[in-house]
């Protein structure tokens, strides 16, 4: 059975009205209201014994509905020049508990073995970073964290102050926090506001490539949970000095 992908939803304080994709279809699951007033449901057209009917809100559907098919999943290679032709911002949502990129690194190896990866020496990542920074162009990204952190977030904390010492502002947002937000439960790269490369990963955390969108639903709906993601998350530097220093 194919998974579903959250689209986004109105609903608060826990209503229901909300959109998921289901992935590798052209399908759109809602979830809303049953219809249950028999004056309504005898108006229904060619009714199904299987079939249910719902009721949600038109904004959910004008705000969040896709315009366009799923894209494919091209590699990660294909966006690696977006991240030096963005004109303004580059905005990342990091939702996993942990990804084998992190596992597979040299500095994985070192931090189990107790070496301090906090300082580490630049890297092309960073570099890039500071070049654009330095320009007036932005690097923003919220990780998703749970509490305790697990040890692949323990991991990128302790890396991201690197990062951050570079010019990316890294913040950091209690999963149970972007659950009450109805933030995406999937990574993704938002550049500009205009295009978006959604992550695809398998069970083991590895990446398998992305997807790319323009579609105005998705856009939205990114930069939507953007704002609500950046006005709570807290920064790297503010968010180590919570945690337990066994860390």
């Amino acid at each position: 059975m194919s998974a579903l992908r959250f689209l986004g939803t109105t609903s608060r304080d826990g209503d229901c009205p909300t959109l998921y994709e289901v992935e590798g279809t052209d399908q759109i699951l809602v979830q809303g209201d049953r219809v249950t007033a028999p004056e309504q449901l005898a108006e229904l057209r060619h009714v199904k014994e299987h079939e249910t009917f719902v009721t949600v809100p038109r904004s959910l559907l004008t705000r969040f509905a896709p315009r366009d098919k799923p894209g494919e999943v091209v590699p990660f290679s294909e966006i690696a020049h977006l991240f030096h032709e963005f004109e303004h911002t580059a905005w990342r949502l990091e939702t996993r508990r942990g990804y084998a990129s992190d596992r597979r690194s040299p500095s994985w190896a070192a931090w189990k073995a107790g070496t301090d990866i906090t300082a580490e020496p630049p890297s092309a990542w960073r570099e890039n970073v500071a070049r654009a920074t330095a320009e007036g162009r932005r690097f923003e990204r919220v990780r998703l964290v749970d509490e305790p952190l697990t040890e692949g977030q323990e991991f990128l904390l302790l890396t991201g102050l690197g990062n951050v010492n570079s010019g990316e502002d890294i913040r950091n947002l209690p999963r149970s926090k972007a659950e009450a937000l109805g933030l995406p439960d999937y990574d993704l790269w938002l550049f500009d506001s205009k295009k978006i490369a959604r992550f695809v990963f398998d069970e083991d955390d590895t990446t398998l490539g992305v997807i790319l969108s323009e579609d105005p639903a998705d856009i939205a709906a990114a930069c939507q949970a953007r704002d609500a993601a950046w006005h709570h998350a807290i920064p790297t530097r503010e968010y180590v000095q919570r945690v337990p220093s066994g860390m």
